[in-house]
């Protein structure tokens, strides 16, 4: 498809909000994350000698962060290393935290997940160290669980994505017990067994080491590493995602814990994502009433 997704650099808050946040428009920051030490930190040398030591099991197999460094930079569109790696970075490498400040970058503001009361209950919005080598692909196209948004950071290494404008569901032949994952390999559709793909208007790009992908919240996508990659993935919920966020709950809760976790998780979420629009809105009147 011919469009084009929006390559920006230093725009305002304001401005992010009313042409990509609101409309639902995907955009990539040029250098959103230039004040993290992480972008001339890591690369899978830096990940050898640092954290070689540190372990993860891969599909039933234990390894150590050394050997699957090795893995990704040996891997070949023929012969990928296992993907998705990845990390919390919370749980699983905490030591990495200093070097991502401001997580944020700016424009992910407000962000509810980051606040006390959305630590209590699992909702999504982990912050994830993604690694892949060439050839390595997102096993299938999705959308963010809880209808969060998603900030994908580059810090070494070219990702290319792919995203499709709003509307295409029925194209993407969302699996009936999982309706966030499609059924499609994208990478290699069967159009005989879904020949709705057909019609599907996939947008592709590439974002290089520095930059900053936003996805809007409800929004299919999929990634394929070109060269081997380090990546940082957030999400975001608030007042825009809020309501999708609210229904995603319910249905989610249901299939996990069945009608009481359901009304449970429901009513808590409900009464903390009020008191954090409350605060919200308090803090932007606030700030107002300073402006000259």
């Amino acid at each position: 498809m011919s469009v084009e997704v929006a390559r920006v650099d230093n725009i305002s808050h304001e401005e992010f909000v009313t042409r990509f946040l609101k409309p639902g428009v995907p955009v990539i920051f040029k250098n959103a994350s230039s004040s993290w030490k992480a972008r001339e930190l890591f690369t899978p040398e830096w990940f050898r000698k640092t954290l070689g030591d540190k372990r993860k099991t891969i599909h039933g197999v234990p390894y150590t962060m050394r050997e699957l460094m090795d893995l990704v930079e040996a891997s070949t569109p023929e012969k990928p290393a296992p993907y998705p790696l990845i990390w919390n970075i919370d749980q699983d490498l905490p030591e990495l935290l200093p070097l991502l400040e401001p997580m944020h970058v700016n424009y992910c503001l407000p962000n509810w997940l980051n606040r006390p009361v959305f630590q209590v209950g699992k909702w999504g919005g982990n912050r994830e160290l993604f690694v892949g080598g060439a050839g390595s692909q997102f096993p299938y196209a999705h959308i963010d669980l809880y209808h969060l948004s998603a900030w994908i950071n580059q810090v070494y290494g070219d990702k290319e994505f792919i995203v499709f404008p709003f509307g295409q569901d029925e194209c993407l032949y969302p699996k009936p017990n999982e309706p966030w994952k499609s059924q499609v390999n994208i990478f290699n559709p069967d159009y005989e067994k879904h020949p709705k793909f057909r019609n599907a208007t996939p947008i592709k790009f590439t974002i290089h080491p520095g930059e900053t992908l936003y996805v809007p919240f409800g929004m299919w996508h999929t990634a394929y590493s070109v060269t081997p990659t380090i990546s940082v993935a957030f999400d975001q919920l608030s007042s825009a995602n809020y309501s999708k966020f609210m229904k995603d709950v319910w249905l989610l809760k249901k299939r996990s814990g069945g009608l009481p976790k359901a009304l449970a998780m429901y009513s808590y979420a409900l009464v903390m994502g009020n008191g954090c629009r409350i605060q919200d809105s308090l803090r932007s009147k606030a700030a107002a009433s300073i402006l000259p």
